[in-house]
């Protein structure tokens, strides 16, 4: 299946920083109920996983600078930077109308040419 209706900006973010469908589920869930807290208890029931990889989802999220960390162990949605919200926004609106498409595109980073196209962009990013 081609992935041509998904804009370059999230094709890009998705090849270089979603690295599963659970982490890209994770991030969507925060997102949207990015007035409450989350821990790996509530991840793990919206997400109908254990609790250990909820948690892993969450510092690899905190990690990328997605999620901030509350004092009480917590963590809510709050990009770094505006840009990476603003990705993140466009990313939420391409995988309501084409699950399927972003959902493949997570699948071909395995893919040679999904690493090659990423590889591009870092190379084309580093030399400006």
């Amino acid at each position: 299946m081609s992935d041509h209706h998904v804009p370059d900006e999230v094709r890009r973010f998705i090849l270089t920083s979603i690295p599963s469908v659970p982490y890209l589920e994770a991030l969507l869930l925060l997102r949207a109920d990015s007035r409450n807290p989350w821990d790996s208890f509530k991840l793990a029931s919206r997400l109908y996983t254990g609790e250990g990889q909820a948690m892993e989802l969450l510092q690899a999220l905190h990690q990328a600078g997605v999620v901030r960390r509350a004092d009480d162990g917590s963590y809510g949605y709050n990009p770094v930077t505006p840009e990476l919200r603003e990705v993140i926004d466009a990313l939420a609106v391409t995988y309501s109308h084409d699950l399927v498409r972003v959902t493949d595109l997570i699948h071909s980073r395995l893919d040679k040419r999904a690493h090659q196209f990423a590889d591009a962009f870092r190379w084309k990013k580093e030399g400006k």
